[in-house]
């Protein structure tokens, strides 16, 4: 499930609430595609961001998300959509 939201400081942010791969095809590369999709419906919408909101008896879906760039943001996870340049 992905949405995203306003701020009154920057650019929209997107948001996935829900991500299910079935535990028969993990593994794959399916929860990448998904998130890759995801990625790119944001950037088109402008999004600046990408959370993901875990539940809390996770630890695969933190592993993963720590595989596929997501840093800790309070009690979130965060990476941003946009590349940045070698400068920063």
């Amino acid at each position: 499930m992905l949405h995203w939201y306003r701020t009154l400081v920057a650019e929209p942010t997107a948001q996935i609430t829900t991500l299910l791969v079935a535990p028969d095809d993990r593994r794959r590369g399916l929860g990448r595609l998904l998130l890759k999709a995801a990625a790119q419906a944001a950037r088109t919408a402008g999004c600046d961001g990408l959370e993901m909101v875990l539940p809390p008896d996770r630890p695969d879906l933190e592993a993963f998300c720590a595989a596929t760039g997501f840093v800790a943001a309070g009690t979130r996870l965060t990476r941003p959509l946009r590349k940045r340049s070698a400068e920063r």
